[in-house]
């Protein structure tokens, strides 16, 4: 629909316009920075930061109802700076304006449920949110959309100049950055660092096709991640790894769109979320509490973050149940399919910690938990749930194994509705499938294929001819050909004749 077709009360709602007081909080000191220059952590102490809204008390000047309205309103507007992610725009990044908002499809994911004989074979309702369907096929296109157009903004209205983006991933923020800023080129451009041999095919081809200068490094994620760190303190670069306060801003909208997909009744809901860098867990608790503080919603989500034990640095963490004997040590990885989880030294893990606290405080308890799953538990739900309409990446198999696990804990009961995280397409990760169907992942992976889940194509070879390439066969012979392989399939299927 067009503006002009509402109302005047809901054209005032479903308005887009500029405002707020925005400044970067470092989560240790304290100290507030302005948001004129990027910064990636506190001049002062060298801590995180969150951006936060110093004007946020304006917003509740607007119930609740009119909240929910507005975003309902937007979701028909055919107007990109009020389209995808920024139709929660006074959430999300109030201080830029339409002319630098850069859409390009992200946000509007599905959240597709589990079948019925998927929801019996799991023992509880759940459903995937498929973030796969983002422009760069993952959910890393909902910080860069953000991070992206306050680039945008700074270009245009601040004189920022050429920009240089960099940044460290295991895969998906590489495609995501690149594809983004080559859609500010020449204002931007892009390097990302990538771990060599650690990244998929399929993945490696997104930045390269994309134009990206990309740099294949030694090591893990962890070490490429240190190298980007060096030149963002040294050169003139923008960071685009979560360590960017924007990126978490934009990655809040997930949890804007799982409250609107579900009418914003969060109650009796666990969303689930593989960990990874920790920004996304940050994102979501952020964002939740923001929609409980507007009464969007009415009741704050159980939250749990999942964790391969191959790479498990969070849930080490929280096995302590005592806040003041917690201690924080990284961990080491080892071999992981969920590529994209497999960090050892979160650079979020100071935001998990500060809004980790915050959200058990607003929701009168405990509710945000962190589960450790195997790499074969990984393997086998990605699988399953694939096998159930689904397709999901290994990440959204670590969730579904994630929800299997809180399930035998207790931590869910099997009357609430889980909502698990499918963070990429399943196409970015086929090589695992096919390793799983061929039996052949290495030991360091410790994946042992269930006979029950593998599957693999059937050669048909029937008749006395067959056709060849340049060599078809005619008449009386291609007949034969016809009905001696339909006869070979029908009777492999089981088939009755007609």
């Amino acid at each position: 629909m067009r503006l002009e077709d509402f109302s005047p009360v809901d054209r005032e709602l479903a308005q887009v316009a500029p405002g707020g007081d925005l400044i970067y909080r470092c989560l240790d000191c304290g100290a507030d920075h302005g948001i004129e220059k990027l910064l990636y952590t506190c001049p002062e102490c060298g801590a995180v930061l969150l951006i936060e809204d110093r004007d946020f008390p304006r917003l509740k000047s607007t119930s609740g109802p009119d909240w929910r309205r507005r975003f309902d309103l937007r979701r028909m507007l055919n107007h990109p700076a009020a389209k995808g992610i920024f139709r929660y725009h006074e959430l999300i990044a109030p201080v830029v304006p339409a002319d630098s908002v850069l859409y390009l499809g992200e946000g509007h994911t599905p959240l597709v449920e589990a079948t019925a004989l998927l929801r019996q074979a799991v023992g509880c309702s759940f459903a995937f949110k498929n973030d796969g369907q983002n422009p760069s096929a993952s959910f890393k296109d909902r910080g860069m959309a953000v991070a992206l157009s306050f680039l945008n903004y700074l270009i245009k209205h601040r004189g920022a100049g050429n920009i240089l983006s960099v940044c460290a991933s295991t895969g998906d923020t590489s495609a995501s950055a690149a594809l983004y800023a080559s859609y500010l080129a020449p204002a931007v451009k892009s390097a990302v660092l990538l771990p060599r041999g650690k990244v998929t095919p399929q993945q490696l081809a997104q930045p390269l096709g994309a134009g990206a200068s990309v740099f294949e490094i030694p090591g893990v994620f962890d070490d490429c991640m240190k190298v980007v760190e060096y030149l963002a303190d040294h050169y003139q670069v923008a960071l685009l790894n979560s360590k960017n306060a924007w990126r978490i801003r934009g990655q809040e909208s997930y949890a804007y769109e799982v409250a609107q997909d579900l009418d914003y009744d969060l109650t009796g809901r666990a969303l689930f979320v593989p960990i990874g860098n920790a920004g996304n867990v940050s994102a979501i608790m952020a964002g939740l509490m923001k929609l409980r503080e507007l009464d969007i919603i009415t009741s704050l989500p159980k939250l749990v973050g999942v964790q391969s034990h191959h790479a498990d640095p969070v849930f080490r963490y929280y096995q302590e149940s005592d806040p003041q004997k917690r201690q924080w040590r990284p961990v080491t990885v080892q071999a992981s399919v969920a590529q994209a989880a497999m960090i050892g030294n979160p650079v979020s893990m100071p935001r998990v910690v500060e809004l980790a606290r915050r959200y058990n405080q607003a929701a009168g308890g405990p509710a945000f938990f962190v589960v450790q799953v195997s790499e074969q538990e990984i393997m086998d739900n990605m699988i399953l749930a694939n096998r159930h309409g689904h397709i999901v990446c290994t990440q959204g198999g670590e969730s579904l194994a994630g929800l299997r696990r809180a399930l035998d804990l207790g931590l869910v009961g099997g009357d609430e509705q889980a909502i698990l995280d499918a963070t990429a397409h399943h196409l970015k990760f086929i090589g695992f499938q096919q390793m799983y169907f061929e039996d052949s992942f290495p030991p360091d992976f410790g994946v042992t294929p269930r006979k029950e889940l593998v599957n693999a194509p059937q050669e048909v070879v029937a008749g006395a001819r067959q056709p060849q390439p340049g060599q078809p066969l005619e008449g009386e012979e291609f007949t034969s050909f016809v009905e001696a392989t339909a006869l070979e399939i029908a009777k492999r299927l089981g088939l009755e004749a007609r």
